[in-house]
Formats: structure tokens, C-alpha cells, sequence
């Protein structure tokens, strides 16, 4: 019998071991294993503790303070908690469970004419009212309610406001701060409050917005006759919130950093800002007491919402501020969450040509779900709708570039509703216009992220030191809500919202001394021009179409990583002028990039804009680097891979929306592995004069997979001819689109030589996995002496040596070889 079939049963695990590894395995098991002494199960020594507080410490609930066992805190939620969300069964206002009785009583005393017999019946006494009304009544007997809108009609004929739809409910026409309790009326704004532990509800008789009171966690959102649009199944903590990924400097070592701490920024008190008849403005605060070091995240938060009358819709904005006598910190990542009612909202919309049915989030969950690669990418093997059945979902498929990222949002076909986050002003936001950002996904879920390291890596996190004052306002940002009579015309309805949004940016109505207001921010103007050296002679034109930016003083291309500060962008004109409006006042560099030109511009001089100030700086130049006349090129300097040859998709992985894109056929899933498929056993070689680079020039040189499922680097070759070596240097331009934890050796002529040139490791991008076409942008001018050269066939060899991962690699931008310089 081979002794591999014989097991022994380990006494310190409990596990039955193959006979020839007991010794070995118990001795690891020993010394890095011990048993739960709760439930039995065996965890590492080092992770005893957190596995206690994860499954069996004592928590908290975080809506009425009990404390219980972890296993009972679900049911407690959703059966017993005092403070759980619950409907009146007369108004179907949600309010917590402690109070349903005392509203009740009150509510259920109010009256409602009968259509039948025109007296007013108490709600409580409604429902036998129906069946018994003969439809016999008294039609002499008015309200004084009908008496006092008489009056109103009298004092007031023309309507001051939009009427909501004829279906809406009449019961809540004006802007209110509502909870049970006592009423006051100010002005047309009716205004209730409720002692510690109660809700705050916005509602200007379009819309009605539940938040908890004061965390600030938006719990529902009511249109029309739609209860709540948000997904009622999650804790009213899960619905819509602001959150915080943060972390202690020093914590993560190395490149693959830990995810910090998440941190919902729950507030701890609650103030009403503004009210008055046009608007409703309130703050949600968190004070941070240095006493508690890092037991919380150290910064003082204000969250706010905003709800303008007649608007559909409702404004969010936050100011974070650390003070100098905090501790440092670091943070990875700052967003906004709403998750929506699944019932509702399966239709989901990114741009014109993005928009699609959505799956439900339960095909991603394991039986009908097979996780891929990674935990966000799944492949549905058996979704509830068969025509998802082997699509892959990955959020990643749907990210959004910086300067794109106006409107996205998700639709209902019944009701014809749609939900739309709108951005009027992307000036908040990290790293610059090509900054890409998770937007909608499978949820339904909508994210208004404002700072996060998808696709640049550990190089854009946030670092605020001990004894820095740093304080940013992220937003505001409008949520609008629309009905129209079909999803195309929901979308277009959205755009035109967005553009409109856009064209009030500054607002003038947040309350916050923080957010700066139009009339005290600054402009810069200016026109572009470019120098372009081309092999017979220089000239000097119109930058057309370049990104000219202004962001925080720094290196030539530093804005891609610049977060801590505000970034404002515009496109030059035909003829490069350019004008940036509404510029908070400080110090800038003037940034830019142009189509069709390696590199980036940058005004060295510092520019202080001021408060009114318009700083013309009349024409300046771009200087493109160049060191000789091209030889020959592969690729545009478009700052992306995207015109080089992109795979189809494997057939087993493919996301339908894209299957006739084109422009975004790389967002498919798994296209890394198709490179191995394409050079089973060589790698890639480009001739010069015959290969053509939209066919022949793979869009990324990542890792070949191997038969024994490890990977190993690649080199590729380029070959060219010369009919003469200039004696000089001549110049390799290597313009890279993104890298992710690559190394890039150049040689020429000699693949065994030394690198003529190396990039060291470089990137953690991570483009390839998660679908991108681009990232952090890096040029490099490699030299080489004409000594060696050869005249005739010559081969330049571009290996990347890094092999311990699938999504190890480089992205070109565009290779040019230039002449000597003379």
C-alpha cells in the first residue's frame, strides 16, 4: 500500500495527514495554529485576536447602543432594535420603532375627505369607512384647510412653484425637516424636530430624502409613488453614505499594500444650516479629539445636503480638515455610495454608447457565480436571467475617465424613473482629467468617488503629516431623480440636467465659507503654441485641442499624481487660446498635453491667482522633447495603447456590451492570457517599413502564462535598417502608457549583452488587470552611441523581466528613434 493512502490523525489539529508529512505538518501546525476556545476552529496564532472580534466579540448596535452577541445582531436589527425603521400604517413616514405608537396616536387622529360622501374620516377609522360609505355626506361642510388655500388663491393667484405629477401624493408639497413630534410652520416651510435618535426628512413635494439623524446616513429616497428607492433589504446604515478608507503611516510595507481602515464618517451631531423658502441646508459633524490617537480617523468631518425648491434632486458636499496638533494619516480613498432598490433599477447607463441591462447581484454569488482571476471579476455560470448566462461582470469593465465623468446613473422601465449622479465640476477630484474612476456597477450601486489609487497605484495616496493643516471640500454633487416615458429619453433628460448643473458651477447657494463662490475666485487665459521640429524644418502652431490645466507647483507631469489640492482644466481653442474660469485662489504651475506630441508642458512660473483676478499670459510656447530627426515611429503619442492591436476576447469570457465596441474592446476580460495564445513559444517581432502597428503591435507587453501555470517575462524585437550610422548618439523615445510592477530592459543588436538602459520596477497601476488602456504616463529618452549601430539590419530588443504575476507588464503610448542631434 503506498503510504501516501495511510493518514494519521494530527492531535493538535485534529485533521487526518497523509503518514509521510505528519512530522512536517505538525510541527508547522503546532507552532502557527490554535483552537478557538469559542467555536472550536483552529486559526493562526497571529490572527487569535482579530478572529475574536470578528465572530465572537460582543458588538454594538449602531442604532440604538445595545451590545450582543455577533450571531443575534442581524435579527435584533431587522426584529427588535428601538430604533429600526418602520412605517406608519396612516402615512407610511418612516420613523423609528420606539416612536411608531406615539406617532400613530397622532397621525391616525387626522382627517381625509371621502370622495363618496364628502365628510372627513379620521385615518384610523378609514378602512371601515370604505366598505360601510353609502356615499350619503354632508357637502355643505368645508375645512378650514379648503378655506385657507381659498385664501391663499385670493392673496396669491399666479403659483409660485411647479405642481407635482397628478398622481403624487398632495400630503407633502413644501420643503420640510420632518419628524414626528411638534409642528412648526415658518414661513411656506413646515419644520419638525425630534429629540436624540430620530430621522431628518428633506421633502419639497417632488422628492422626499430620509437621513439618520446624526450620522448622516441617507436611509430613503421617495419619488412619486415609489416608497423608497434605495435597497430597502440593507441596514438603514447600507443604503447611502459617505465613507473613508484611511491608514496609519507605516502600517503597509512594500508595494502590495493593505487596505486600510473603513470608516463610514458616522456624525455625531446635527445641525440645520439654512432654511428659508428657497432652500434647506443640513450638516452632519464629527470633531476629532487627539486624546484618541488612531482609534478613529483624525480629521474633523462636515457632511452636508442640500434641497432647492422645485428641483428634483438633492445636493451633497463634505469638508474635511485636519488640524496641525493631529497625527498623520494616510488615505487611500473618499466616495459617495448609493445602493438602489434592485427591483427597480436594472438598466444602467455610463454614456451614449455604455448603457445596458444589468445582472442582479446575487448571479455573482457562488453557486451562480464563478469567481475569476480576482474577487471583483465573475463569470455567471447559472444567473436568475438566462441571458447573462456566461457573461463576466467585473466593476472594473465599467470605469470612467476623469473628464467623463459628467452623468451616470441607473433607470427603472416601471416606473420610467431614473436615479443620476451628476458632477458639475470635476476640480475636487485627484490626479487630473485622465484620472479613471469606478462609477455604476452591479449592485444596483452608484459611486461618486473623489479620490482613490485605481489605476495609478500607492504613488497618488493622500499623505498628511503630523503638524500639517490640510482642508478640502469634495462636491457638491447633484443627485437627480426624472420620469420620462422611455430610457432614452430618461438619459437624454439627465445630459441636459448635467449641462445645466455645469452652467451654474460655482453654486451660490451652499452655506459653507469653505466652498469658495464665484465672485471670490480667479481666472487664467493664455494661448498655446507648439513647437514641432520635424526632419526639414521647425515651425510654430496653434496647440489645438491640448489639455492646459492648472494644479499645485510641482515636476513636469506631477498633477497625475497631485490630490491634496483642487485641479482646474479646460481644452484649447483651435487657434491654442485658452481661458480656466472660477480658480480658487492660491499658487499654480500651468500644466499641459497635446494629441499627436510626446511629453508634457509646464509653465515653470509659479502663478498666484487671486480673488477677481483675470491673469492673461499672452502666448506660450511647448517644446516638445526631441533630440534628432525621426527614423521611423511606431504608434501615436496619444498618452494610450489604444490604436495598437487588441485580441478579440476569449469566448468564455466576455462582457456583451462591447462585442461590437470597438473603442472599447479592451475592457474585455482575460485579454492578458491571449498573448500566450497569439506566442505560445516566441515573442513578438515588429519589422520596421512591414509590420503595421494597429495589427502587429500587441497592446500590452505583459507576462506569458506557462504550461505549469507560472509565467515568465518577454522580450520583443523591433527590427530596422539603416543605410548609414551618423557618428553621435542617437535616441530612443519610449513613450509608456502605464505600468504595473514592470521593468523594462533595453538592448541593441545583442540580446545577451548588459542593458544598454532599465527602468528599474516601475508602476503599480495594475491597468491590465482591471480593463484599462492607460495610466500614469512616463516617457524615456534612452541613448545610444552610434558605435552600436550597424550599417544595414539592426534589432533593438525591449524585454520585460518581471514574472511572478499575470498582470505584470507595460502599456506603449509610441517608440520613436531619432538621429544625432548634429
Amino acid at each position: 500500500m503506498e503510504t501516501d493512502t495511510i493518514t494519521n490523525v494530527c492531535s493538535h489539529c485534529d485533521r487526518a495527514i497523509p503518514f509521510s508529512n505528519i512530522d512536517l505538518h505538525y510541527a508547522h501546525c503546532s507552532r502557527n495554529l490554535e483552537r478557538c476556545k469559542i467555536c472550536g476552529d483552529m486559526v493562526p496564532i497571529k490572527l487569535a485576536d482579530e478572529h475574536y472580534s470578528n465572530t465572537h466579540a460582543p458588538v454594538e448596535c449602531s442604532l440604538c447602543s445595545e451590545t450582543m452577541e455577533r450571531e443575534i445582531l442581524a435579527k435584533h436589527r431587522g426584529e427588535n432594535c428601538s430604533q429600526r425603521i418602520v412605517t406608519c400604517d396612516f402615512c407610511e413616514f418612516p420613523l423609528p420603532a420606539i416612536d411608531l405608537a406615539e406617532h400613530q396616536e397622532v397621525c391616525g387622529n387626522r382627517t381625509e375627505l371621502c370622495h363618496l360622501c364628502h365628510r372627513y374620516i379620521r385615518l384610523r377609522e378609514r378602512y371601515n369607512h370604505e366598505i360601510s360609505c353609502n356615499g350619503i355626506g354632508d357637502t355643505s361642510v368645508a375645512s378650514s384647510r379648503n378655506e385657507r388655500s381659498a385664501e391663499r388663491a385670493e392673496r396669491d393667484p399666479v403659483p409660485r412653484r411647479h405642481q407635482p405629477p397628478p398622481e403624487y401624493s398632495r400630503k407633502r408639497l413644501l420643503v420640510t425637516i420632518a419628524i414626528t413630534g411638534i409642528a412648526v410652520l415658518l414661513g411656506s416651510f413646515f419644520f419638525q424636530r425630534k429629540p436624540e435618535g430620530s430621522q431628518v426628512v428633506l421633502d419639497n413635494g417632488i422628492i422626499e430624502v430620509t437621513i439618520s439623524k446624526p450620522e448622516g446616513s441617507v436611509t430613503g429616497i421617495k419619488y412619486h409613488d415609489v416608497e423608497n428607492l434605495l435597497l430597502v433589504g440593507n441596514n438603514v446604515t447600507d443604503r447611502g453614505y459617505w465613507d473613508v478608507v484611511w491608514s496609519i503611516p507605516g502600517q503597509a510595507k512594500g508595494p502590495k499594500r493593505t487596505k486600510g481602515s473603513l470608516d463610514r464618517l458616522e456624525g455625531t451631531n446635527f445641525t440645520v444650516i439654512t432654511e428659508n423658502e428657497e432652500q434647506v441646508e443640513i450638516s452632519f459633524t464629527r470633531e476629532y479629539d487627539p486624546s484618541l490617537k488612531y482609534t478613529i480617523l483624525p480629521l474633523n468631518i462636515d457632511k452636508r445636503f442640500i434641497m432647492l425648491r422645485d428641483s428634483s434632486g438633492f445636493y451633497t458636499y463634505a469638508i474635511y480638515e485636519h488640524k496641525e496638533d493631529f497625527p498623520a494619516f494616510e488615505l487611500d480613498n473618499t466616495r459617495v455610495v448609493f445602493k438602489l432598490n434592485e427591483d427597480l433599477f436594472r438598466n444602467m447607463a455610463i454614456s451614449d454608447t455604455r448603457q445596458r441591462r444589468m445582472p442582479l447581484n446575487k448571479d455573482r454569488e457562488p453557486p451562480r457565480g464563478e469567481r475569476l482571476a480576482y474577487p471583483e471579476a465573475v463569470r455567471l455560470v447559472d444567473p436568475v436571467e438566462p441571458e447573462f448566462k456566461g457573461e463576466v461582470d467585473d466593476k472594473y469593465e465599467y470605469s470612467i475617465e476623469s473628464k467623463d465623468n459628467v452623468v451616470h446613473g441607473w433607470m427603472s422601465s416601471e416606473p420610467s424613473i431614473g436615479f443620476w449622479q451628476i458632477n458639475p465640476s470635476n476640480e475636487f477630484r485627484s490626479a487630473g482629467p485622465l484620472k479613471q474612476f469606478i462609477a455604476s456597477h452591479v449592485g444596483p450601486t452608484n459611486l461618486a468617488v473623489f479620490h482613490s489609487t485605481h489605476y495609478i497605484g500607492i504613488d497618488l495616496i493622500v499623505k498628511i503629516g503630523q503638524g500639517e493643516y490640510w482642508k478640502k471640500v469634495y462636491g457638491p454633487i447633484f443627485y437627480y431623480i426624472n420620469s420620462q416615458p422611455s430610457s432614452a429619453l430618461l438619459w437624454e433628460d439627465a445630459k441636459k440636467q448635467s449641462t445645466s448643473e455645469s452652467e451654474k458651477w460655482p453654486y451660490d447657494f451652499p452655506a459653507s465659507e469653505d466652498f469658495t463662490k464665484s465672485n471670490q475666485r480667479g481666472s487664467v487665459s493664455g494661448k498655446l503654441q507648439v513647437r514641432n521640429i520635424s526632419n526639414d524644418h521647425t515651425e510654430v502652431s496653434a496647440a489645438s485641442g491640448a489639455y492646459v490645466g492648472l494644479a499645485a507647483p510641482g515636476n513636469v507631469g506631477s498633477w497625475q499624481f497631485e490630490s491634496k489640492r483642487y485641479q482646474f482644466w479646460t481644452k484649447a481653442n483651435a487657434d491654442g487660446s485658452f481661458s480656466i474660469p472660477n480658480v480658487v485662489p492660491g499658487d499654480y504651475n500651468i500644466y499641459g498635453f497635446l494629441h499627436g506630441f510626446i511629453g508634457d508642458y509646464q509653465y515653470h512660473t509659479v502663478i498666484s491667482v487671486k480673488e477677481g483676478e483675470n491673469k492673461n499670459l499672452g502666448e506660450i510656447v511647448y517644446d516638445p522633447p526631441r533630440n534628432g530627426s525621426t527614423i521611423w515611429e511606431i504608434g501615436i503619442p496619444d498618452r494610450t495603447a489604444a490604436e495598437f492591436y487588441i485580441p478579440d476576447p476569449n469566448p468564455k469570457y466576455i462582457n456583451k456590451l462591447y462585442i461590437n465596441d470597438k473603442a472599447n474592446k479592451f475592457r474585455q476580460y482575460g485579454l492578458w492570457e491571449r498573448y500566450a495564445e497569439l506566442y505560445p513559444d516566441s515573442d513578438l517581432v515588429f519589422t520596421v517599413g512591414v509590420s503595421k502597428y494597429a495589427d502587429d503591435w500587441y497592446y500590452a507587453q505583459n507576462t506569458r502564462k506557462k504550461d505549469n501555470n507560472t509565467y515568465e517575462g518577454t522580450t520583443w524585437q523591433i527590427k530596422f535598417a539603416l543605410d548609414k550610422v551618423h557618428e553621435g548618439t542617437y535616441t530612443l523615445m519610449l513613450s509608456l502608457a502605464t505600468a504595473n510592477a514592470a521593468t523594462l530592459e533595453v538592448r541593441i543588436n545583442d540580446p545577451k549583452s548588459s542593458p544598454l538602459f532599465s527602468t528599474g520596477q516601475i508602476g503599480h497601476d495594475n491597468t491590465i488587470a482591471r480593463h484599462g488602456i492607460h495610466g500614469i504616463y512616463r516617457l524615456y529618452a534612452v541613448n545610444i552611441p552610434s558605435i552600436q549601430l550597424l550599417e544595414g539590419e539592426n534589432t533593438i530588443f525591449l524585454t520585460q523581466t518581471e514574472d511572478k504575476s499575470p498582470f505584470q507588464g507595460i502599456m506603449y503610448d509610441y517608440i520613436r528613434l531619432e538621429l544625432p542631434s548634429n
